[in-house]
């Protein structure tokens, strides 16, 4: 049953794209950012509770408690009624992936590179990474939508295939929902340096295998000896335990160069190089687009032969 409720909810990704109006997650945001600003005692200093934990990181516990308990308990309750089950599994799988937004984030970078719209560019990549955009030129556009494409191929989409597999829609959703809080609180900034931890080492736990599928899978349908080679060598150095093997293999896939320093919330910061061979262009875009799009008929190709044998294993 699973496996159908992936191929029809990833068609449904395909040809709707996520919901223009009304996205569920855009509302669980909101309320998130609602709950930050009344709890989150970093933004006026830090401090440590009586038991000598941070103040901070108790209160980014409750708050992840009191946002993503709520709708993962309805949608279990819900999902125990058989007659609405199968369509409800499709439906949120559908609204927790977002491989097709992410093609069309890519695009449009890509066509304002293309039209020598650097403005433009700078912020439509301004939509994909928390990075500093204003003084990007065209190449660090391009190497920063790449980096985006090949990262967001496992938060936006194999993440939450792979937790839908394990764990059904409550899995999938949870996973979207911590990956979220993630995205929105796990910075190592004053602000959220406390108030986001639980939220970052949860989104670093659930995403530990995914991620590595995920490098595995871009190794598997592009340049594999590289992919693997830049996966072993140049991960361990990245800052990020997820983010390094999924960059590094992708990277060494399409045989490009990423990373290098960027500015982050106003602060200069090093990275390390990704991949080898030249450094990314605006055509990488599409390469990269494209990988990830192979990357996900192996997972769909790979989920259904496992489910044809078990069948036959049942029969």
């Amino acid at each position: 049953m699973r496996v159908w409720v992936l191929i029809v909810a990833v068609l449904l990704d395909g040809c709707l794209g996520e919901p223009r109006r009304w996205h569920p997650l855009v509302g669980f945001g909101k309320f998130a950012q609602y709950l930050e600003a009344r709890l989150n005692r970093s933004r006026h200093g830090s401090s440590i509770g009586s038991d000598g934990f941070p103040l901070g990181h108790t209160l980014g516990i409750l708050a992840v408690l009191l946002t993503v308990g709520p709708p993962v308990l309805a949608v279990a309750a819900l999902l125990r009624y058989r007659a609405i089950a199968p369509l409800m599994a499709v439906a949120l799988l559908y609204l927790v992936i977002g491989h097709r937004s992410l093609h069309e984030h890519a695009d449009a970078v890509q066509r304002a590179l293309r039209d020598d719209d650097l403005a433009e560019a700078r912020r439509r990549v301004g939509a994909m990474v928390s990075r500093d955009t204003a003084d990007m030129d065209s190449r660090h556009i391009a190497a920063a939508t790449v980096e985006s494409v090949l990262e967001n191929g496992n938060d936006a989409l194999f993440g939450a295939l792979f937790w839908f597999l394990l764990g059904g829609a409550v899995g999938a959703l949870t996973y979207r929902l911590i990956n979220t809080l993630d995205a929105m609180w796990g910075y190592r900034t004053e602000r959220y340096r406390d108030f986001g931890w639980a939220a970052a080492r949860l989104d670093d736990l659930m995403n530990f295998l995914p991620a590595r599928l995920t490098a595995l899978s871009y190794a598997t349908v592009g340049h594999a000896a590289a992919a693997l080679r830049c996966w072993r060598h140049q991960a361990p150095a990245w800052d990020s335990p997820n983010a390094g093997p999924v960059m590094a293999a992708g990277a060494g896939a399409l045989q490009i160069r990423l990373g290098g320093g960027a500015v982050y919330h106003g602060r200069w910061r090093s990275r390390s190089t990704l991949g080898e061979g030249r450094p990314a262009d605006a055509g990488d875009i599409a390469r990269a687009r494209y990988l990830v799009l192979r990357a996900l008929l192996l997972w769909i190709g790979v989920t259904a032969l496992i489910g044809l044998i078990r069948r036959s294993f049942d029969a």
